[in-house]
């Protein structure tokens, strides 16, 4: 206060540098987020871009249902297992380095996509691109973090917002386009002119103190926990078709991951000095009640939208181009709502309306979408998807922002990670576990519709992806509804876990958006009377 007062004045004219402030200008910022949003766009672009060639995908390479499950599985599981890896780097070393270093190896795992020979090959393949994406999904909301307060941050999120819609929506219409043109190998080499061009803009453009803090990387509890996560879910995409549910192989894979995980706790708890998911942070009410959230919000979500461009392509005979333009209703849906909360955040400081409201509408919209099958209206299909969408929007990236401005600078690269780290995780447990459902009731559905026709076994029975194509009319059919029944049954599944998504973010304590970078506040907020202290 004394040194204060006895400073000479700065003239008006010459405002402090972003590098004197710790802040940076909006300009500042605009130009640094083009380049994170190009890497954001290239990361989202990957899943959605490949969504409606997977059935042509999978009848190239004469894969089965669990195999295209597991197209989409390998990505979100490393990209869950290394998400809070990603975090805590950023906590360490340059996190402009580490983003660019996560564009190439999404570029090297397009690469091998685009030529893969075999469904394993591809699998593999899709793994090594979610190690990337892992990266950009992590880093992204960490580096804003670093650039702009949290009141403000929720204008830039609805930016993020956008670019998700933008990435969903062009990605299947260029996706469809490709595979009716160029062939489906063109939808892995697609994204990797824009993650150059991303890794140039972010070059020229992101320039961003390096804060260097002591971090060691639990890396024995990361493999401990993706180990486990992975027996999971291997158990969960194929039990009841690779081997019986009641199996001594079910039992095993059930047991080891439930110990793996087990383990991967107790290293978490006891013995990593610095854990790769820090238990600390789920002190914080608003941290552990949103985590349990985004872990129900990506079950449902991600596990029960993956397999709309299936249902259009096998339930309504659709082309891959027609399938990508059905996405444009929940996706619009999702940019406006993404767009005006995070617009409303930021004038008011006040979220948690918008994170009940977008609940609710989730819930509606996957209810509804629990009606449709091979002869529901599209307009009416559209009009859940659209509900859907407006919800999805308001809750996903507002989540993130509510952790935010409850976490420490220091700890912002794991809590960002945490969360996105626990969303992919119910997005893996999703599409693994909402897969299986779906494989069986297609298998069990066509099984009773060739019986009618006086058929034994065919196309559709032993879980392989039918081509349409090649059917008789009758058995076209009947694959069609099977495909329409099940994935109506997916969304009145999905919908118990958005219910009890809900229920959490109901509990969470709304705390208005803090205006500053630093955490002195917060400190004050959760502890005033550390204030005093602060003081002397």
């Amino acid at each position: 206060m004394n040194r204060a007062s006895v400073s000479h004045p700065q003239p008006a004219s010459a405002p402090p540098t972003a590098e004197q402030s710790g802040q940076m200008s909006h300009r500042e910022v605009m130009e640094a987020l083009s380049g994170l949003l190009l890497a954001m766009f290239v990361a989202m672009l990957s899943s959605t871009i490949v969504s409606n060639a997977l059935p042509r995908i999978v009848t190239d390479l004469d894969g089965s249902q669990t195999g295209y499950t597991w197209v989409v599985v390998a990505t979100l599981l490393t990209m869950t297992a290394t998400t809070p890896i990603w975090g805590k780097l950023a906590d360490q070393f340059d996190k402009k380095v580490l983003v660019q270093s996560a564009l190439v190896i999404f570029s090297l795992g397009s690469v091998i996509a685009g030529f893969a020979p075999t469904m394993e090959v591809l699998i593999g393949a899709r793994a090594v691109q979610g190690l990337g994406v892992g990266g950009l999904t992590a880093l992204v909301q960490v580096v804003i973090a670093t650039m702009v307060t949290p009141r403000e941050r929720g204008r830039y999120s609805g930016y993020i917002g956008a670019v998700f819609a933008m990435a969903t929506i062009s990605g299947p219409l260029v996706g469809g386009l490709l595979v009716d043109t160029v062939g489906w190998r063109w939808c892995f080499f697609f994204g990797i002119p824009v993650a150059l061009v991303a890794f140039v803009v972010l070059q020229k453009t992101l320039h961003i103190p390096v804060v260097r803090r002591e971090v060691h990387i639990d890396y024995l509890g990361a493999t401990l926990l993706v180990g486990g996560v992975s027996l999971l879910l291997v158990w969960v995409s194929l039990a009841g078709s690779q081997f019986a549910w009641t199996s001594v192989t079910s039992i095993a894979l059930v047991v080891g991951g439930l110990v793996v995980v087990a383990c991967a706790v107790y290293v978490e708890m006891r013995v990593a000095r610095d854990p790769v998911i820090p238990l600390r942070l789920f002190r914080d009410r608003t941290t552990s009640l949103a985590t349990v959230a985004s872990v129900l919000i990506g079950l449902a979500m991600f596990g029960a939208t993956v397999y709309l461009s299936q249902y259009f392509q096998l339930a309504r005979g659709m082309s891959p181009t027609r399938a990508g333009l059905m996405s444009v209703a929940m996706v619009g849906g999702l940019l406006v709502s993404s767009i005006i909360s995070g617009r409303l955040i930021t004038r008011t400081g006040r979220w948690k309306n918008f994170l009940v409201g977008g609940m609710v509408l989730v819930i509606v919209g996957l209810l509804l979408l629990s009606t449709i099958d091979e002869t529901t209206r599209l307009w009416v299909v559209g009009g859940f998807m659209a509900v859907l969408g407006l919800g999805l929007g308001a809750t996903m990236q507002n989540l993130v922002l509510a952790v935010q401005n409850n976490t420490a600078q220091s700890d912002m690269g794991a809590a960002s990670a945490v969360v996105a780290f626990f969303r992919s995780m119910g997005g893996s447990i999703g599409v693994s576990a909402l897969g299986a459902v779906l494989s069986h009731q297609v298998a069990d559905e066509t099984a009773r519709g060739l019986a009618r026709l006086g058929i034994e076994g065919g196309a559709g029975g032993s879980g392989h992806i039918p081509d349409l194509a090649t059917l008789p009319e009758p058995v076209r059919a009947v694959v069609e509804h099977a495909f329409g029944v099940a994935t109506g049954h997916l969304f009145l599944v999905a919908a118990p876990f958005a219910v009890a998504a809900l229920v959490a973010v109901l509990f969470i304590e709304e705390v208005p958006m803090r205006e500053t970078l630093d955490d002195d506040d917060l400190g004050a907020r959760r502890a005033p009377e550390a204030t005093v202290v602060l003081e002397r």
